[in-house]
């Protein structure tokens, strides 16, 4: 029987079958609700305590807030403030500006064309450019 080739605990099929399926998620758009409320039924919320400056007040209370969320797996950290519910609220923006450039499409390009007439201003110039050219180079013997 032959054996599987695993990579990382999946087999190579499963992998790329893997891969396949977050390239496709990547090239959907993402819609999120209008409410907060409603955007937060849609996330995990994870609460932890803060690292860094702050002293007692950062170290026994669980202020930072980090939103995973789940349709997009965009995950959000903030432990910036000493507020749970402000640093909750800074996840939300920065989530939906994440989202907003995730779901971000470059208009299409069209391509422009220069005019008959442009073309043969800039040949004209050219050939006037090469005649002054012409003018600076020594007298040969044949003129």
């Amino acid at each position: 029987m032959p054996q599987k080739d695993v990579v990382f605990g999946f087999a190579a099929s499963e992998k790329a079958e893997k891969n396949k399926n977050t390239t496709t998620m990547d090239s959907s758009i993402v819609n999120l609700p209008e409410s907060d409320e409603e955007l937060l039924k849609e996330c995990s919320v994870d609460t932890f305590r803060s690292s860094g400056p702050g002293g007692q007040h950062v170290n026994k209370t669980e202020s930072a807030v980090r939103i995973t969320h789940l349709p997009s797996g965009i995950v959000v950290t903030s432990r910036a403030e000493r507020s749970q519910h402000r640093n909750k609220a800074r996840c939300l923006t920065e989530l939906r500006r994440r989202v907003a450039r995730l779901n971000y499409r470059p208009a299409k390009r069209v391509p422009t064309r220069a005019s008959k007439a442009a073309k043969n201003r800039t040949l004209e110039g050219k050939a006037r450019r090469a005649r002054v050219k012409k003018l600076r180079a020594k007298p040969g013997i044949e003129d």
